[in-house]
This record gives structure tokens, C-alpha cells and sequence, in this order.
């Protein structure tokens, strides 16, 4: 999916879970933003030899709207990082395992890193074998499952229209509020 239908669909999370309990506004930032992630921190390679190793700013915008193979040339570690960083934050596994870190000190944490798990579980079947496919079960393996590519036009027109009625739904005070 996209990265700001990730956020949207995070807000709304955020803003239907609020009703039933409490949610701070930084635990709304920190889920909205932790489901943004994912997607946003593979760019950071790309942009740091962009902005100091001789990239331009039009590799990095290359690079962000790229189709799986039309990535524009760049060294060959800025795209094993980004690589690398796409899969780790992917990753069920890592996920589960910084839960499974954090949560002794923190049981809210779980409220906050629903987001990156919104993401994870959302890009399983959002992304196509084609297309960036999640790594769910990085690092045993960097495949991901075959789902349908978010960016496939009839797909991406009612994923928005989803996100549109669901707002609505919950601005007229729907979505099961008690």
C-alpha cells in the first residue's frame, strides 16, 4: 500500500480504537507514524547519497516511485541498505521481537507498535510477487506472498474510497461507538 494510505488507515485505527479506550495524542503520533515507517526508512540511504555521495535529488524521486527493476543506478550499498531496511521493517519476525523486547516495560507499547503491524499485515496482501512483496518471515527467507499490487488502478480507486467512507462513518459518529 501506499504510505499515505498506511497513514490514514492508521489515523482511523487510532481514532475508532479511541472511543473504547484511552489514546494520548503522542501514543496517535507514535502509531501513525511507526506505520509510515516501514516505508519511509528504506528512502533514508537513498536520500543520504542523494544529499553527500553524488546522487541527485531526481535518483531519490526516481528511486520513490520506481517499478521493482526501474530503480535508477546508485552505488551498490545504498541499494543493499535500502534493501536491507525494506526487509527488516517488513518483518514479522523482527516486529514480533521488539514487541516481545518492549513489552515488559511498557505494556502500552503494544497500542503504539500496532501500527507497524497495521503496515506489516496491510502489505501481505496489498503487494504482488512483482511488486515489492512484504518479507514476513525476514530473515529466513526474503520472499513475501503473492498478493494484489496496491498500486493496481481499480485497487488503489476503492482502497481510497474505503478510507473515504470509513471517516465518514466515523465523523457521523459510526463504527460502533457505545
Amino acid at each position: 500500500m501506499d504510505i499515505l494510505a498506511h497513514g490514514l488507515w492508521a489515523g482511523l485505527g487510532i481514532r475508532w480504537l479511541a472511543r473504547r479506550h484511552p489514546v494520548t495524542r503522542p501514543q496517535a503520533v507514535a502509531a501513525v507514524s511507526l506505520s509510515v515507517l516501514p516505508d519511509v526508512a528504506h528512502l533514508a540511504p537513498v536520500l543520504a547519497w542523494a544529499a553527500f555521495g553524488g546522487g541527485s535529488a531526481q535518483a531519490l524521486l526516481d528511486y520513490a516511485i520506481a517499478q521493482p527493476g526501474g530503480e535508477p543506478a546508485m552505488p551498490f550499498w545504498v541499494g543493499e541498505v535500502a534493501h536491507h531496511l525494506h526487509c527488516i521493517l517488513h518483518s514479522a519476525l523482527i516486529a514480533g521481537a521488539v514487541t516481545l523486547l518492549l513489552w515488559p516495560w511498557r505494556r502500552r507499547v503494544g497500542l503504539v507498535l500496532a501500527g507497524w503491524w497495521l503496515h506489516i499485515v496491510i502489505d501481505v496482501f496489498t503487494h504482488s510477487a512483482e511488486f515489492y512483496p512484504a518479507p514476513v518471515l525476514y530473515p529466513i527467507t526474503r520472499e513475501g506472498f503473492d498478493g494484489l499490487a496496491w498500486n493496481t488502478p481499480w485497487f488503489l480507486a476503492l482502497n481510497y474510497l474505503a478510507l473515504a467512507l470509513v471517516a465518514w462513518r466515523l465523523r457521523r459518529g459510526g463504527g460502533g461507538s457505545s
